[in-house]
């Protein structure tokens, strides 16, 4: 049974596919049921596949509150999770990407492919821009964000970022990591 309240709301950014390592689903169902154990809701693109569908099932397996978000076109591709507290379908991508942003206070991302990216790269433009101030974590499953960590020192290197962009982003390496950097984020 889902909880009655929650204290705050973490949006999940991940991927639609399990992809090749088993530590992947292992970090995904250990961060849903984090989630749970500690009265945050999570937010997520509602569905029931990959990545997306193991952190859903396993925050929802704990009693945790959850909020889908998925637009019409990928209902069936993604296998729509229309059993959460909140199923919202949208129209667009963007309205998707839009409305979980807007029903969460921080950001986590999990390993996922070109949409997390898209999801990921978004948010971080808009806090660069200084439209919002909601911390972004990136859990570092088996090293996965290494190359985008270093993608982004090369923009900074380069001179298309300032070095302020390094802030924005907090890397964790594990799930109880992930948990202590939302505790005191949140906390704020």
């Amino acid at each position: 049974m889902p909880l009655a309240s929650f204290s705050a709301s973490v949006c999940v950014f991940c991927g639609s596919r399990p992809g090749l390592r088993p530590a992947y689903e292992i970090a995904a169902t250990e961060t849903g049921e984090m989630l749970a154990r500690r009265g945050w809701r999570l937010v997520y693109g509602a569905g029931d596949v990959g990545l997306m569908g193991t952190v859903a099932r396993a925050a929802q397996g704990m009693g945790g509150s959850s909020f889908g978000v998925i637009p019409r076109h990928l209902v069936e591709a993604e296998a729509g999770k229309a059993d959460l507290d909140t199923y919202v379908v949208t129209e667009t991508m963007h309205e998707r990407k839009k409305v979980m942003f807007m029903n969460a206070d921080a950001i986590v991302l999990l390993p996922g492919g070109a949409g997390s990216l898209d999801e990921f790269f978004e948010v971080l433009t808009w806090r660069q821009l200084g439209l919002h101030g909601k911390p972004i974590l990136l859990l570092d499953t088996e090293g996965y964000w290494q190359p985008l960590r270093q993608l982004i020192n090369h923009v900074i290197d380069e001179g298309f970022a300032d070095e302020s962009l390094k802030a924005f982003v907090q890397y964790v390496p594990s799930v109880k990591a992930l948990e202590k950097a939302l505790d005191a984020a949140l906390a704020d």
